[in-house]
């Protein structure tokens, strides 16, 4: 018998570019956020569980959405992604504003998850395809394997402003052989995209594997983001912009060869916000696949 599947939702995001809590920032045609249809999608994918990786003032808006919008037989846990979640001989630094990244939230599941889970944003809309990747890829993952479900780095960009996302190579064998996080790419005008990272536009390849933090892991990766936290903190904790990001974390067990990394493309369309400006193309988007019959118009 197959070990049960949870899918880790990162929603403790401070949404500083989108100007409020874009968690729960209605899209669908009854009011349904983003996150009701990943629900939805992983659900119909065989996930078992959802753990929600918040900050304090967001647990009872989404308890009370949850409560709406999804079946109450559902096993929702909600964890804190917090700044003092350090290892010891680390403290918050006065001038830390902000989370400490993407890995660090992950981190923030550690004591419920024992076995494999999924990792996405609360704020990205992955599709139906993209949840039935995931969790036939978790369901046969040898230990110290990992999987990501890869997106067209053309197909990911906001026409209102810069993104983040992994930048992948692929090897002939469909593992990961490298990955860099790049926090400002955007269109180029032509077709095409480029970076501004170095604060000069560096073109990129628009047909490229991005990341968009949908990983597959076992539950043993997390005493290793434990052990790369610490050696990032050692690093960085002077920097209050600094992050520890999924993309970088994974690079390095690469490197180090103590993991391998499937990457799978998804079929599915993604879209998400980032911008204000994003909002209305996401609902239109969303109301297109209900009108397609891809989802019910009411999801519970």
């Amino acid at each position: 018998m197959s070990q049960p599947l949870t899918l880790l939702v990162l929603a403790a995001g401070l949404g500083s570019r989108f100007g409020g809590f874009k968690q729960i920032a209605p899209v669908g045609p009854n009011g349904e956020v983003i996150l009701d249809y990943s629900i939805f999608d992983a659900l119909r994918a065989g996930f078992d569980r959802v753990v929600m990786v918040i900050r304090p003032e967001l647990e009872q808006p989404l308890r009370e959405h949850f409560a709406e919008f999804l079946t109450p037989d559902l096993q929702v846990d909600f964890v804190f992604q917090e700044m003092t979640d350090l290892p010891e001989g680390f403290s918050v630094p006065e001038d830390r504003k902000k989370p400490w990244g993407t890995s660090h939230a992950v981190l923030a599941g550690r004591k419920v998850i024992s076995g494999p889970f999924g990792v996405i944003n609360a704020d990205d809309f992955y599709g139906e395809d993209s949840y039935r990747v995931l969790a036939d890829n978790l369901r046969t993952l040898p230990l110290n394997t990992q999987c990501l479900v890869g997106f067209n780095l053309l197909k990911t960009l906001s026409p209102n402003g810069t993104v983040s996302r992994g930048l992948c190579q692929v090897d002939a064998a469909g593992n990961l052989s490298d990955v860099v996080e790049l926090t400002k790419i955007e269109p180029d005008g032509a077709g095409g995209a480029q970076a501004l990272d170095s604060g000069t536009p560096v073109p990129l390849n628009p047909n490229d594997v991005v990341s968009m933090n949908m990983w597959g892991f076992g539950a043993e990766v997390l005493d290793d983001l434990w052990r790369l936290f610490s050696d990032f903190l050692a690093d960085n904790i002077g920097n209050p912009k600094a992050e520890f990001y999924i993309p970088t974390a994974v690079d390095v067990l690469i490197k180090e060869g103590k993991a391998t990394c499937r990457v799978r493309p998804s079929g599915s369309p993604w879209f998400g916000i980032t911008y204000p400006e994003d909002k209305a193309e996401t609902v239109a988007s969303i109301q297109a696949l209900v009108n397609a019959g891809k989802y019910p118009s009411h999801l519970r």
